[in-house]
């Protein structure tokens, strides 16, 4: 059977069936289309990008217009998979206005089908302005990046009987808001669990165990191209970096060498026009 486009009932669906939901990040053309033809079930562009891509220290510098201009090249790569729009610092917390505004440059400039917002309480005003402008939204409790000087770093959330319980009630307003998914990051399992249970809507989860109903992790980090720091909650399936580098040390050395470019690698020009050249 052909490969339909996922979308949001496709969330809901996988909930009830049981089934997992995929997702991983993406960031620019050709790591979009890999994603999208491995059969990932939603592709985010996270403000993530600020660290990995552009070489930020963290999120929080990031900007709208990197944002979109990142969302574009994904969505040109971008055929099946659910496409959701990170907003960035300060892109949704001034005013409820120009949080819409921004969310929807996401969807007309970007072509997302999405976007992603980081909190709870203090964001489900904004959160319910822009689902009454018809966007859907991707709800982000637990660790949110974008406050992390305000967490105390990058650290567990959740741990007492009473932070779970914020998480959770946080979690169950969102899910009354109308959010149609929520990403639980650097959550113990056994809350995460507990969350995943009580709500109608499904958990994406990001170092908080393998009782969400599904996981998202930065591709970057998946695949072995950022390491600056590897978080405890990432597998790296492969480790592009070693292989990347030692590619490119080997081209250094052939050059330097006269070993490349070699005559497999060079264009021939007929003997005799090569003499007609001389001559002139």
């Amino acid at each position: 059977m052909e490969r339909q486009k996922f979308t949001i009932t496709g969330f809901y669906d996988k909930k009830r069936d049981g089934k997992k939901i995929t997702m991983l990040t993406a960031y620019d053309y050709p790591m979009a289309r890999l994603v999208d033809e491995a059969g990932i079930d939603s592709i985010l562009v996270g403000d993530s990008l600020g660290m990995v891509v552009l070489g930020y220290e963290s999120t929080v510098p990031v900007t709208m217009d990197e944002m979109i201009h990142h969302s574009k090249a994904v969505r040109r790569a971008t055929r099946y998979a659910f496409l959701i729009g990170d907003m960035p610092f300060m892109s949704y917390q001034v005013s409820k206005e120009e949080a819409v505004r921004n969310a929807g440059r996401f969807m007309k400039e970007a072509g997302c089908d999405a976007v992603k917002l980081e909190g709870g309480y203090e964001v489900l005003e904004v959160t319910k302005a822009i689902l009454n402008a018809g966007i859907p939204v991707l709800g982000h409790l637990g660790l949110t990046p974008q406050t992390i000087s305000k967490l105390g770093g990058y650290r567990i959330q959740g741990k007492s009987a009473e932070a779970a319980k914020k998480i959770l009630d946080q979690a169950l307003e969102l899910e009354k808001a109308g959010c149609f998914s929520i990403v639980l990051e650097c959550v113990p399992d056994s809350v995460a669990k507990l969350i995943t249970e009580k709500l109608r809507i499904p958990t994406i989860g990001i170092g908080a165990g393998v009782n969400c109903d599904g996981q998202v992790l930065v591709t970057n980090d998946m695949v072995g191209l950022f390491d600056r720091f590897v978080p405890k909650f990432v597998k790296q399936y492969v480790k592009l970096s070693t292989s990347i580098s030692q590619g490119i040390k080997n081209f250094k050395e052939e050059v330097e060498t006269s070993k490349f470019p070699d005559e497999k690698h060079s264009f021939a020009i007929k003997e005799d026009e090569l003499e007609k050249l001389r001559k002139k």
